[in-house]
C-alpha cells in the first residue's frame, strides 16, 4: 500500500514521497496517523545533528496520535478503528536493564521514530505492546501532546515533587513548561527561569512565576523568596550551562535535582556544593507505561490547557516550513503536522 510520507535526507532538507507499506506483520498493528507534533530531537535531526544515528531516509517523528486500521497475526485486545497513541520504545527485553523492570532505559532500546521509521507519515506499522487506546471523546490533536506529557510525569516522579515543595523549572520550552504543569498539579510552587520573552509571557499567562535570567540573579530570588532556603527540587531542562550552575546554585539544603535536558556537551558540575548542601542528582529519561497513563489522565483532567500550548498545525506538505519556521523563530509551544486530512 502506498502512503505519502515525509522523508529526512540531510542537509536541513524533508521531502514529500510516496513510501509502499506493508500490512502489519506479526505482533503489530497498522495507523492512520492523525497528528504529530515537532519535538527538540526532531529539530535536532533537521539540523544535522543525529544524522550517523537517523541516516538519510528515514521518516521521523513520534509525538502522534491516530486510528488503528489493521491488525497483525497474533495481536488481541486490539482493534480497527480504535483512537490510540503510541509509546515509541521498542526494548530488547533480555538486558540487565529490562530484567530489572527499566525497559524504558533498555541497554538496546531502539527509540521508535528516530532509530526506526516513524509518524510523519500517513501509515505506520508499529508493535502492538506500544499502543495506549484513547477515549474516543479526546480530540486527536490534543492526544498527540500525550508523549511529552508522559516525559513531564517521568520527571516529576523522579524529583519526588510533594505538595508545599519549592520548586524551579530552568527552561521554559515545551518540556519545561509541561513539568512546571505537573509539578504544580503535584502540589509544588513552581518558578519557571527562561530567557524568551514569549514564553516567559506565555508561563505568567499560565499563573507561574517566571524569571529571566538575563535580568535577574534566579538563585538569589528563589533564596529570598524562601527565606533563605533554596528550591526543594529543581529541574534542568535548558540544556545550557548557566542552566547546570543556576541548578546548584539555587537547591535547598539536600535539594534534589533532576537533569531532564540533552547537553551537546558535558556540562562543568559544581561537585563542591553536592558535597557541602548533600544534593541529590537524577537523570531522567523518557518514561514507563504508567507515566503515559498518567499523562492520558491529566490531559482528560485539563491540566494542560491544549488550545493554547499547541500554537499552530499545518499539513504534511507544508512540514519544510513548519521547521524552517521553528528554527528561525523558536517562539512556538508546540507546532504539530496535521498528517491526515480528515484528521479531527
Amino acid at each position: 500500500m502506498s502512503t505519502k510520507a515525509a522523508v529526512y535526507r540531510g542537509n536541513k532538507t524533508f521531502t514529500l514521497e510516496g513510501k509502499e507499506v506493508p500490512p502489519p506483520g506479526p505482533g503489530e498493528v497498522q495507523i492512520d496517523v492523525a497528528y504529530c507534533g515537532i519535538c527538540g530531537t526532531d529539530l535536532h535531526i533537521y539540523l544535522g545533528h543525529m544524522d550517523q544515528r537517523v541516516g538519510f531516509k528515514r521518516t521521523i517523528g513520534h509525538e502522534m496520535s491516530g486510528i488503528i486500521s489493521a491488525i497483525g497475526e497474533g495481536v488481541t485486545g486490539l482493534s480497527a478503528g480504535q483512537h490510540v497513541v503510541v509509546r515509541p520504545l521498542d526494548h530488547c527485553g533480555n538486558c540487565p536493564a529490562c530484567n530489572a523492570g527499566h525497559e524504558h532505559i533498555c541497554h538496546n532500546l531502539k527509540f521508535i521514530g528516530i532509530d526506526t521509521e516513524g509518524a510523519f507519515q500517513e501509515k505506520w506499522n508499529v508493535p502492538s505492546h506500544t499502543i495506549h487506546v484513547l477515549p474516543d471523546e479526546l480530540d486527536l490533536s490534543h492526544a498527540a501532546l500525550i508523549e511529552p506529557l508522559a516525559v513531564a510525569c517521568h520527571d516529576v516522579k523522579r524529583g519526588r515533587v510533594a505538595k508545599g515543595e519549592d520548586v524551579l523549572v530552568i527552561g521554559g520550552g515545551p518540556i519545561g513548561m509541561l513539568v512546571a504543569l505537573v509539578a504544580r498539579h503535584a502540589g509544588g510552587n513552581v518558578t519557571i527561569s527562561e530567557i524568551n520573552e514569549n514564553r516567559l509571557a506565555y508561563a505568567a499567562k499560565l499563573g507561574f512565576a517566571a524569571l529571566n535570567p538575563r535580568e535577574t540573579d534566579v538563585a538569589k530570588v528563589i533564596h529570598e523568596r524562601t527565606g533563605g532556603k533554596g528550591a526543594d527540587v529543581v529541574f534542568e531542562v535548558s540544556g545550557s550551562q548557566p542552566g547546570v550552575d543556576l541548578m546548584t546554585d539555587a537547591a535547598a539544603t539536600r535539594g534534589r535535582i533532576v537533569m531532564v535536558a540533552i547537553h551537546a556537551t558535558k556540562p562543568q558540575i559544581d561537585l563542591f556544593r553536592f558535597f557541602w548542601r548533600e544534593l541529590e542528582l537524577s537523570g531522567a529519561r523518557v518514561y514507563h507505561k504508567k507515566d503515559y497513563d498518567e499523562a492520558m489522565r491529566l490531559l482528560a483532567e485539563g491540566v494542560v490547557d491544549c488550545k493554547s500550548f499547541i500554537t499552530d498545525i499545518q499539513p504534511l506538505d507544508a512540514i519544510q516550513g513548519a521547521f524552517e519556521a521553528l528554527t528561525s523563530n523558536p517562539n512556538a509551544m508546540k507546532s504539530m503536522i496535521r498528517i491526515s486530512e480528515g484528521a479531527s
